[in-house]
């Protein structure tokens, strides 16, 4: 069965700050691929919450989604995620309901607990070390936030309150697989750099959902790395540059996005490869038909509704290519 051709796809984005470059122009960048997705036809840009990584952009992410709305008028436009312990729940339901209210259909709040930061970045954001302890509760409290006139306590979110901003949950492992599935919410699991529990949670996620006011029944969107081009050569060739970065990452001396390079062999020793491997085994990369074949085969081992694309590309053309091959493989497939 075929089912690229009517399987949603969207973008997830980090705002990549290449070598050479600077934050401002990551965010035009970013724009701009919106902008071309819009057009494509991907069902929803989102962007993601990290702090203190010298190649991503994207930390103050509520304000970026604002940027990337304003500049777009139809692509659903969400957060991919807010890590919600580094924030109060009051906050982020006034922050999304200022976007819900601007850019009103159009705004997504995916929720993650993880802190997105290594921990003396937790430190300086005044984060407590056992603020991911209370994630589920902290979840709850912002959907009363957003459902509820009286909000919790008397506190209201203004804007926010009524707006029922759609929520989602993200995760890694089989705990945000069990919190989706207890409240009824939509799940997106971060493969495209933590695959290691991917089947195991969809399982969790399909097997104990229960359904409610905002979903009926079980909704699972996948992260996949893309790296298409006109060759398999070319992809791989592109493929590089994120594998770099997730070896400085494993390094501890994380940088801004390299330019890619012909072949690996020289910059890592086994372990380092197996383990880069690892985090990228998610990934749909080489030429039209050689990334058409893996985006089925993810479809077809995770029965996915949507499958989020995230295409850290070097060179922002290419990137632009890479995503445009793919809207194209699913049109081509319907």
């Amino acid at each position: 069965m075929n089912r690229l051709g009517t399987t949603p796809l969207s973008v997830l984005d980090l705002a990549p700050i290449v070598a050479g470059a600077t934050a401002a122009d990551a965010l035009r960048n970013s724009l701009d691929v919106a902008q071309h997705a819009e057009r494509w036809g991907y069902q929803r840009y989102w962007v993601a919450e990290h702090h203190n990584i010298p190649g991503i952009a994207s930390a103050a992410t509520s304000v970026v989604m604002g940027y990337i709305a304003g500049g777009t008028s139809r692509i659903r436009v969400g957060a991919g995620g807010i890590m919600l312990p580094n924030h109060s729940p009051l906050v982020i339901a006034e922050q999304f309901g200022t976007l819900e209210s601007l850019y009103p259909g159009r705004i997504d709040l995916g929720l993650g607990r993880a802190p997105g930061s290594d921990q003396m970045t937790a430190r300086a954001m005044r984060r407590s070390f056992t603020a991911a302890d209370t994630f589920p509760q902290d979840v709850v409290e912002l959907q009363r936030y957003f459902q509820s006139p009286e909000g919790v306590s008397g506190v209201r979110a203004v804007p926010g309150s009524g707006l029922n901003v759609p929520i989602w949950i993200l995760g890694s492992s089989l705990f945000g697989a069990g919190l989706a599935a207890q409240l009824g919410l939509p799940y997106a699991f971060a493969s495209h750099f933590a695959p290691e529990h991917l089947l195991e949670a969809l399982e969790v996620y399909r097997s104990e959902f229960q359904p409610s006011e905002t979903l009926k029944s079980p909704y699972a969107m996948v992260g996949v790395n893309l790296f298409a081009a006109d060759s398999d050569d070319e992809g791989y060739r592109l493929f590089t540059s994120l594998q770099q970065q997730f070896l400085n990452l494993i390094r501890g001396v994380p940088s801004q996005m390299s330019p890619p390079i012909e072949s690996m062999d020289r910059l890592w020793n086994s372990f380092e490869r197996a383990h880069v491997e690892r985090m990228t085994r998610i990934t749909a990369v080489g030429g039209p038909e050689t990334v058409s074949d893996a985006l089925e085969k993810i479809l077809a081992a995770t029965k996915a509704n949507e499958l989020m694309l995230t295409a850290p590309i070097f060179d922002h053309q290419a990137r632009l290519r890479s995503l445009k091959i793919a809207s194209e493989l699913r049109i081509g497939s319907s």
